[in-house]
């Protein structure tokens, strides 16, 4: 039951941020986009180092590492019961390349905040797959996990 309570949790937080992502508009004016590229970017940077801890099956420092929502919505216990299950059938990692990070201000059910939503193409041995891991950018100013979602390219 905790395994489906993780990948609830996650596929909730991210099924949200698609949804957002649908609506965005085509084409953002060309200021917004240049101050949000730095901001995609340090997302990005934070989502890249925190899938390495995963590679490195470091459930517990991934765990900690992430924002403070992600550790109330999923538990440690949860997260430890969870992740290798999810992880570990995929094979060690091939390769890994970001396909878009997206900047947000809002997601639904989450507090207004800076969200960057990162698409990853990852190639394991097993098994290619779509990553997606949302970070949103804390009071401490640092960016941090706040969802992660893994999805077989079928």
């Amino acid at each position: 039951m905790k395994p489906i309570f993780f990948l609830a949790s996650l596929t909730l937080a991210l099924s949200a941020t698609a949804a957002v992502q649908a609506q965005a508009p085509a084409a953002a004016p060309q200021a917004a986009a240049s101050a949000n590229a730095e901001l995609e970017t340090a997302g990005k940077n934070a989502a890249q180092g925190w899938l390495l801890l995963l590679d490195r099956q470091d459930w517990g420092t991934a765990w900690d590492a992430s924002s403070a929502v992600f550790r109330q919505t999923v538990p440690l216990g949860s997260w430890m019961d969870a992740i290798p299950k999810v992880r570990q059938p995929y094979g060690a990692l091939v390769e890994r390349q970001a396909v878009e990070a997206i900047y947000k201000t809002s997601l639904p059910g989450r507090p207004d905040g800076q969200y960057v939503t990162v698409l990853f193409a990852s190639q394991y041995k097993n098994e290619n797959v779509h990553e997606i891991v949302t970070t949103v950018r804390e009071s401490d100013g640092r960016w941090r996990v706040t969802g992660y979602n893994p999805k077989p390219v079928k």
